[in-house]
């Protein structure tokens, strides 16, 4: 699908949970954490977690919001119940964290900047060595249906990470 069906598909709902992603994200940036959040809402509309990124204070790698979000999501609820939620998220969730919503169960993910676009702002940055990976691909080669919507709100998810990197 092009991003105009992408932004087709969004409704109020959705652009304000992904607001409220934006609004963790630079909560984060703010406190010196790489600009990063995921939320877990139910298929009535209520925020079940939140989430920024966990790189900090133990310098973690695999510390990415989506990856820490899904962590706590499987310990709490079960993939049939997962199945029925969304994940907003800041920024397309990167193979890693992609795997991790697969296997947790998820139904939805909704994400603003998109793995390319982060690329070519972080460049090769150390702390953040993007992987140009869709977070399609990685849900088309498993069993199961994975909604993915976005990018959406690109360009307010973008402006998040300028003169961070």
């Amino acid at each position: 699908m092009n991003k105009v069906n992408h932004v087709m598909q969004l409704n109020e709902q959705d652009q304000a949970f992904m607001r409220r992603s934006f609004e963790l994200a630079a909560q984060a940036r703010e406190q010196g954490i790489h600009p990063f959040a995921a939320l877990l809402v139910d298929d009535k509309g209520n925020i079940l977690l939140e989430q920024v990124n966990g790189y900090l204070p133990k310098l973690d790698m695999t510390g990415h919001a989506e990856r820490v979000l899904m962590t706590r999501a499987s310990q709490e609820y079960r993939p049939d119940f997962l199945a029925k939620c969304t994940m907003y998220v800041s920024a397309e969730p990167c193979a890693m964290c992609a795997g991790a919503a697969y296997w947790a169960g998820l139904g939805r993910v909704v994400y603003s900047l998109s793995e390319q676009r982060l690329k070519q702002i972080t460049g090769n940055h150390p702390e953040n060595p993007t992987l140009d990976l869709p977070c399609r691909v990685v849900f088309e080669s498993g069993q199961r249906k994975v909604e993915v919507i976005g990018p959406v709100m690109e360009d307010e998810g973008a402006e998040l990470h300028n003169d961070f990197w």
